[in-house]
C-alpha cells in the first residue's frame, strides 16, 4: 500500500496530461503532491522536502540556457537561408516520380538536425514536396510518409533539438557526447530507410520525368497559401528563398556546428557559433539586412523556449528529485531487475516503460519528463559499475526515450503527433486523402525503433562504432 501511494504522483501527473491539461500544470501539481506524500512517509519538514525538489531543479540551469539557444539558432537557421539552402540542394539534383519520396527523406533529415524540430521541419517541407510530388507523379502516401520519418530523424539526435537535450538532460548526460554516441547507429538507419523509400518506389512503377522545383510555389492552392499563412508564416518565407534561390554555401553553419560536436566541443559553444556564423554569412547572402531583424529573431527563440520548455524542464527536475527521495519507483525497480538477466535487458525494460507512457500520455515531451527521472533512478541504484559505465548506461536510457518517443509518435494512432502530421498535410495538400495507414510506409520510424531494441537486446550493438554497451562482469546487477 505505500509503494502503491508513493506511486501515486506519476499515475495523478498521468491522468492530468490524458485529461489534456498542459504538463507544466501537471508537473507543477504532482510535485506539489509528491512533497507531501514525501512529508509524511519520508518524516521530513515540508520546506525540507522541497528544497529537495528545488535542488533537483538546480541542476537543470545549464540545460536551460542550451535550451533558449537551441531555440534561437533554430528560428536563425530557418530565416537567414540555412534551411532554405538545405532543401535546395536535394531537390536541384533532378526529382522524378521515383526518387521523389528518397529525396523528401533526405532533406527532412538534413533540415530537422539543422534545425532540432521535428514539427517546424515538416510544416516546412510538407507543402513543398507534396505539391512536386504532384508535379512529377510520385506516390502521395509514401512522400507523406517519407516527410515524416525525415522530420523526426533531427528531432532525436539534433544537437539543438529540445526532445534530445531534455531526454539527455534528464539523465545527466551531455547532449554532445550523447550525439556522438548515436550518430553511426542512426546514419545506418537513415542509410536503411533510404534503400526502402526508393525500393519501394520503384516497386510502384513511378514515372522517371524529372521536376521543375520552380512550378511548386505555381502549383499550390490558395487553400495551402492561406494555411500555411495562418499556421507557420515562417515557412513562407523559407518557401519563397526556396523559390528565388540562396548560395548554397549558407549550409556551412551547419557542417561546421555538427562537426564541433563531433570533437566533443561544449554544447553552448556549438549553438553560439552556430549562431554567429549564419548571421554571418547571412550578411553576405543577402538573407540578412538588419541586426535589428537578427535580434529580434534571437528574443523570439529565447521567449519561445522560456514560455514552455525550460519551465517545464525545472518542475520535471524539482518532481523527479523529490520521488527519488522517498524511493518511489524502488518496486518498479525491482521488478525489472527480477525480469533482466543482464543489464542490457534493464535497459530493454525501460526502454518498454518508455514506449508504454508515450502511449499512454499520447505527446513525447511528457512521456521524457514523466519517465525520464523513473529510468535513471532505475540504473543508478541497481547497477554496479564504474560511473563511467553507468553513464553510457544512462546514455541509452536518453536515447531509448528520445526515439521511442519521437518515432513512435508517428505510429500509434491516438497520438497528437499523428493528429499534427495527418491534419497539417491534408491542409496543405487537399488533392489527396490521407490515412493512418500511410504512417505506415514511414521506414524511418519502424527500423529506428525495431532496431534500438533488437540490438540492445541482443548486444549486437557492439559493432556499430561508439555504440556498444559495458558488459558483464564491468556492470552487474544488484540481486
Amino acid at each position: 500500500m505505500l509503494a502503491l501511494l508513493k506511486l501515486s504522483p506519476v499515475v495523478l501527473l498521468a491522468v492530468m496530461v490524458m485529461n489534456g491539461i498542459d504538463i507544466l500544470i501537471s508537473a507543477s501539481i504532482g510535485l506539489f503532491v509528491a512533497a507531501a506524500i514525501c512529508k509524511v512517509t519520508e518524516k521530513m519538514k515540508f520546506s525540507e522536502v522541497m528544497n529537495e525538489g528545488v535542488e533537483g531543479a538546480k541542476e537543470a540551469t545549464l540545460l536551460a540556457f542550451i535550451l533558449m539557444l537551441a531555440y534561437a539558432l533554430a528560428e536563425i537557421f530557418m530565416s537567414t537561408g540555412v534551411g532554405a539552402a538545405a532543401i535546395s540542394i536535394f531537390i536541384n539534383i533532378g526529382v522524378t516520380g521515383k526518387t521523389v519520396a528518397v529525396v523528401a527523406f533526405l532533406t527532412t533529415c538534413a533540415l530537422s538536425v539543422s534545425t532540432g524540430t521535428s514539427w517546424g521541419t515538416f510544416a516546412a517541407c510538407i507543402p513543398i514536396f507534396m505539391w512536386l510530388c504532384n508535379v512529377v507523379g510520385g506516390n502521395p502516401a509514401l512522400t507523406f510518409a517519407a516527410c515524416v520519418g525525415g522530420s523526426a530523424f533531427g528531432d532525436n539526435i539534433g544537437l539543438i533539438s529540445d526532445t534530445t537535450i531534455l531526454s539527455s538532460g534528464l539523465q545527466g548526460i551531455k547532449v554532445v557526447d550523447r550525439v556522438r554516441a548515436q550518430a553511426p547507429w542512426s546514419a545506418i538507419c537513415v542509410i536503411l530507410s533510404a534503400i526502402c523509400f526508393y525500393a519501394v518506389s520503384v516497386s510502384m512503377g513511378l514515372p522517371e520525368t524529372v521536376g521543375d522545383p520552380s512550378q511548386i510555389l505555381a502549383s499550390m492552392s490558395e487553400k495551402t497559401i492561406a494555411v500555411l499563412q495562418e499556421e507557420r508564416p515562417a515557412v513562407l518565407t523559407l518557401l519563397d528563398q526556396v523559390s528565388k534561390g540562396v548560395p548554397l554555401y549558407m549550409v556551412i553553419p551547419v557542417i561546421i556546428v555538427i562537426t564541433m560536436a563531433i570533437m566533443k566541443m561544449d554544447t553552448i559553444s556549438c549553438l553560439s557559433s552556430g549562431i554567429v556564423l549564419a548571421i554571418l554569412f547571412g550578411f553576405g547572402a543577402g538573407t540578412v539586412t538588419s541586426l535589428k531583424d537578427v535580434i529580434g529573431l534571437i528574443q523570439s527563440g529565447f521567449e519561445d523556449a522560456g514560455s514552455w520548455a525550460v519551465i517545464m524542464l525545472f518542475w520535471a527536475m524539482g518532481f523527479g528529485a523529490v520521488m527519488r527521495r522517498m524511493d518511489a519507483f524502488g518496486p518498479v525497480a525491482t521488478f525489472f531487475v527480477k525480469i533482466s538477466k543482464r543489464v542490457r535487458h534493464l535497459l530493454v525494460c525501460n526502454g518498454l516503460l518508455c514506449l508504454i507512457i508515450n502511449a499512454t500520455l499520447n505527446e513525447e515531451m511528457s512521456q521524457m519528463a514523466t519517465v525520464g527521472p523513473v529510468i535513471k533512478g532505475i540504473v543508478d541504484d541497481n547497477v554496479e559499475g564504474s560511473e563511467e559505465d553507468k553513464y553510457i548506461l544512462r546514455n541509452r536510457n536518453a536515447l531509448f526515450s528520445d526515439a521511442v518517443g519521437v518515432h513512435t509518435a508517428a505510429l500509434i494512432p491516438w497520438h497528437t503527433g499523428v493528429a499534427y502530421y495527418m491534419g497539417l498535410a491534408a491542409a496543405v495538400y487537399p488533392l489527396y486523402k490521407f490515412t493512418i495507414g500511410d504512417l505506415y510506409y514511414n521506414f524511418m520510424a519502424i527500423i529506428t525503433v525495431v532496431s534500438i531494441y533488437f540490438l540492445t537486446f541482443t548486444g549486437l550493438d557492439r559493432f556499430i562504432p561508439f555504440f556498444g554497451l559495458p558488459t558483464e562482469p564491468n556492470v552487474k546487477l544488484k540481486k
